[in-house]
């Protein structure tokens, strides 16, 4: 050898030494080889010259016998690998696996200095010819000779297959020892895994799928949902670390597959509907846990979170229509609706500690509120009269950060009711009781709940809401003005009036009769009346007197206490200080109050808890002495705006809510009545001379009567016409910016751009097209009728 400048190191050419002269020269060289190749193959290499052996491979090829080289090379391998699985198939089956591995272990080591040796012939004469490398040719040899001998294929097979399975009953076994077999069938196939998926992978699949089959069958039969599911866990964990121990990673995803088809896929249903164990049971008792463990293992196979999700929506549908469709809960607003809560409540739970804030998960829960709470046509009130109550003394004591979550949660079922139009039209009434009564326990809590509205609705749908606060704030400084001017005047009112001026539009007003006022409450009315109007020219103002309260002195013979009373019993009890006693329509006559809010003052009155008036028997003897009138100023009447026939100005109604005058009573002797729950016409009145209470202020509760059908009719006629209106004015808005559009994509546009507010019924919004066609709002296509065109 000699080195060239670059350092690289070349051979020299050995023609000058004569080799070509010798006729003997590649036999004499193969036999060399195959001498050494052998001390080799019995690993007695040490005393071997390798740079003499590759220089003698080197002139073989150089002088054109890499064919009797390489195929020489391939028999005397080939004969050697005929012995060595000879000796393997000979071991016991103890050390079957040992004695295979140490072969192996040989071989490779042999092949590689064998292709060390012969290196020139790789680069050169293989490479040339498309030839395997000698060491892949010692793996394609060892592969057909060893590894599929028939005497070795089969047991080799059920051996693995055996320690395996021992492994899965809980016996030790050596896993280095499988992990270099398993090793060695990658290795010999060459660049690809099919010797390992052939002989090993595929037939391990398979003992795999049938034995978790039997397991399962056993398991399932045995064990509750949640002990199989732990189970479960158990085998599957079980067969990642096999993976991870001495299987090809590959195998792992099929190798998951088949487990979880058998202890999964296969009994999906079963698990689910697992009597006192099964999901059903689990989301009764709340097993968050067992829960979070289903989705885990479902979560693995198709569709199973797919069934998961329909049993509970299932679930949660069966459980919501019990509740709205309960009549005791129904009674009473408060518990149906905190039901629909703790409900709500429950599943947020579900979903956040067990199934991950699942999107599908949430949505069909979603889903499933959404059709419960609309089965019951009362939704929209029992929410406005559960937000009435927490916002009159619900949330009393309550922190701010506390309050906006429950407003929060209030909302979340808000958003599920279809017929937002009909809370509006109850929550604007309560919460006109709760302004004018002076019932809201806070009015940071108020617009924190309109501004909550506001940002799901939208602007018009609080725009009225807002204006009754401003309404409110417009009254204080009109009474503050009132009461300057009455000072200015250096005159003094019979009573203490305090008016609130409410828009018409913003309240919900009722055009009732007017009752008959006493003089003194009428005479400081009609001076509130000519400072109002004088300060505001064109506006009309039409007392509400059923939307006022009062406060009365009473003079009691045990004592006098302070009444706390609505309007129209205010009138009511007055009448008494100039008569004794007075039958229904005897009051009726002299009060001018509507028979329906008569009978409801009346029992208010009557009432056992604070019995003010008696109910006489038809045979009744009654020594009253005529009750004097003390007068004393304690009223606060309360006006609300009622609308005028012109448009220009926003109209304003006060309405007397209360005055001060007193009861003067003595000892009188009378035959009463125990109050129903109702009041008869024929019923006759007397002044309870018995009456005691601790308290010196003595409120009268208001009786508080669900919607007779008719008013629930009248009702439901005001948001019908309303709707019609709203349904008229969003298909001129978008028969304006398309001009023309068939009929099915306008009923749907309709249908889109109304739904924050309720849900149109297509026959009515078909009629609604009409009724603009016939007003020529629009007219239909002449070419095709189902085709609208807009007429500007």
């Amino acid at each position: 050898m000699m080195a060239k400048p670059n350092g690289k190191i070349q051979f020299k050419n050995l023609q000058s030494h004569g080799v070509l002269a010798d006729p003997d020269f590649p036999k004499r060289t193969w036999k060399l080889l195959k001498t050494a190749m052998r001390q080799i193959h019995q690993q007695n290499a040490s005393n071997l010259s390798f740079e003499e052996l590759y220089r003698n491979g080197y002139n073989m090829v150089l002088q054109k016998h890499g064919d009797l080289l390489y195929n020489n090379l391939k028999k005397m391998v080939d004969k050697h690998l005929k012995a060595v699985a000879k000796t393997v198939s000979e071991s016991i089956d103890e050390k079957f696996l040992q004695e295979l591995n140490l072969s192996w272990i040989n071989h490779k080591t042999s092949m590689l200095m064998i292709r060390d040796i012969l290196m020139y012939m790789d680069r050169n004469y293989v490479k040339q010819n498309n030839l395997s490398s000698v060491f892949d040719l010692g793996l394609y040899l060892f592969r057909d000779n060893v590894a599929h001998c028939p005497t070795i294929k089969d047991r080799l097979l059920n051996t693995l297959l055996s320690m395996v399975q021992k492994e899965r009953e809980g016996e030790v076994i050596d896993r280095i020892l499988i992990k270099n077999i398993v090793q060695m069938l990658i290795d010999l196939g060459v660049n690809s895994k099919n010797v390992y998926i052939e002989d090993f992978e595929k037939p391990l699949l398979l003992k795999t799928s049938l034995h978790y089959q039997a397991q399962s069958q056993t398991l399932i039969q045995t064990c509750s949902c949640p002990d199989y599911m732990k189970k479960v866990e158990v085998c599957l964990k079980e067969e990642l670390e096999r993976v991870s121990h001495y299987l090809d990673s590959s195998s792992e995803p099929k190798l998951k597959e088949v487990c979880e088809k058998q202890l999964i896929s296969n009994h999906m249903r079963t698990l689910i509907e697992m009597e006192n164990s099964g999901l059903i049971s689990m989301l009764k008792d709340d097993k968050i846990e067992d829960l979070k463990r289903m989705y885990n293992l479902f979560s693995r196979v198709s569709d199973g979170l797919n069934l998961m999700k329909d049993v509970i929506s299932g679930y949660v549908k069966e459980i919501g229509k019990g509740i709205v469709m309960d009549e005791e809960k129904t009674k009473e607003s408060g518990t149906y609706f905190q039901s629909l809560l703790d409900l709500k409540d429950k599943y947020d739970n579900l979903l956040q500690n067990a199934l991950y804030n699942d999107k599908q998960f949430i949505h069909s829960i979603q889903q499933a509120f959404e059709y419960f709470i609309n089965l019951n046509p009362k939704s929209p009130e029992y929410i406005s009269l559960f937000i009435d109550e927490k916002l009159k003394k619900g949330l009393k004591g309550v922190s701010e950060e506390e309050v906006d979550i429950i407003l929060d949660k209030i909302l979340m079922l808000f958003r599920l009711i279809q017929e937002k139009d009909v809370f509006e039209k109850y929550y604007k009434q309560h919460l006109a009781k709760r302004l004018l009564l002076g019932r809201s326990i806070s009015d940071d809590a108020e617009r924190n709940m309109i501004a909550k509205l506001k940002t799901e609705c939208g602007y018009q749908f609080t725009s009225k809401l807002e204006g009754m606060f401003t309404d409110m704030r417009l009254s204080q400084d009109t009474m503050s003005g009132f009461k300057t001017y009455i000072q200015n005047l250096k005159k003094t009112l019979p009573i203490d009036l305090n008016v609130h001026v409410l828009t018409t539009g913003f309240w919900p007003t009722q055009n009732t009769a007017n009752c008959n006022l006493p003089r003194e409450i009428l005479f400081c009315c009609e001076a509130f009346k000519f400072y109002y109007l004088s300060n505001h020219n064109g506006r009309l103002l039409l007392w509400q007197t059923n939307m006022g309260t009062a406060e009365i002195k009473a003079n009691f013979p045990s004592k006098s206490h302070e009444l706390q009373v609505s309007s129209y019993q205010m009138v009511i009890l007055l009448l008494f200080n100039d008569q004794s006693k007075l039958t229904f329509k005897e009051i009726a006559d002299q009060t001018g109050i509507p028979t329906t809010d008569l009978k409801r003052n009346l029992l208010a009155l009557t009432n056992p808890k604070n019995k003010i008036l008696d109910r006489e028997l038809s045979t009744t003897t009654t020594t009253t002495p005529t009750p004097t009138p003390i007068p004393t100023p304690a009223p606060t009447p309360t006006p609300t705006p009622s609308s005028s026939s012109s448009s220009l100005s926003s109209p304003s109604s006060p309405t007397p809510g209360s005055s001060s005058s007193s009861l003067n009573t003595s000892n009188s002797t009378t035959t009463t009545l125990t109050p129903g729950k109702s009041i008869d016409e024929s019923d006759v009145f007397v002044f309870n001379t018995k009456f005691k209470s601790k308290l010196f202020r003595v409120k009268v509760m208001a009786v508080v009567q669900k919607e007779t059908p008719v008013e629930e009719k009248e009702t439901r006629d005001k948001v019908d016409e309303d709707r019609k209106h709203q349904i008229e004015a969003s298909i001129v808005r978008i028969m304006k910016a398309r001009k023309t559009l068939e009929h099915s994509n306008l009923v749907s546009e309709v249908i889109k751009q109304l739904q924050s507010r309720f849900v149109p019924n297509p026959v009515i919004v078909k009629k609604r097209i009409e009724s603009l066609i016939e007003r020529e709002y629009l007219e239909r296509s002449k070419q095709d009728r189902k085709i609208y065109n807009y007429m500007a």
